[in-house]
């Protein structure tokens, strides 16, 4: 038989073809699929919340924008500066509160704690119900 001496070979050039093409559909389609899953956040932990010492600084913005510091009134845009002038009157060790209304902007409020951030006080947090 003149097909005796001669071994099949198996070809996998296809199986190879398809595999890159099923790759490539992969990877086109694996960035656009997303997990979404709506969180409703909780209120504050009653738990780990710190009162306010005698020592804090209290801030307090309403949904106006009324900033108040320690009872005093000041305007949203004029309070880095006022705060700023007023700094030697408080210790930068010493707790900063800050307690804003529910409805204002989450840019409204990190700017506020930014500039007191940004004027050395180190231990800043944000009161919840």
């Amino acid at each position: 038989m003149p097909f005796d001496d001669e071994k099949p070979e198996l070809n996998i050039t296809p199986l190879v073809d398809i595999m890159l093409v099923l790759l490539a559909i992969l990877m086109v389609t694996a960035p656009s699929i997303t997990y979404e899953e709506k969180i409703n956040l909780p209120q504050g932990s009653q738990k780990n919340t710190s009162a306010p010492t005698v020592k804090s600084l209290i801030i307090s913005i309403n949904a106006k924008k009324e900033i108040f510091l320690n009872q005093e009134k000041y305007d949203f845009i004029s309070f880095a500066d006022n705060l700023a002038q007023r700094k030697t009157q408080f210790n930068t060790e010493d707790p900063v509160f800050i307690r804003a209304d529910k409805s204002l902007k989450y840019d409204d409020v990190i700017s506020v704690l930014r500039s007191v951030k940004n004027l050395g006080f180190n231990k800043v947090a944000l009161q919840t119900e």
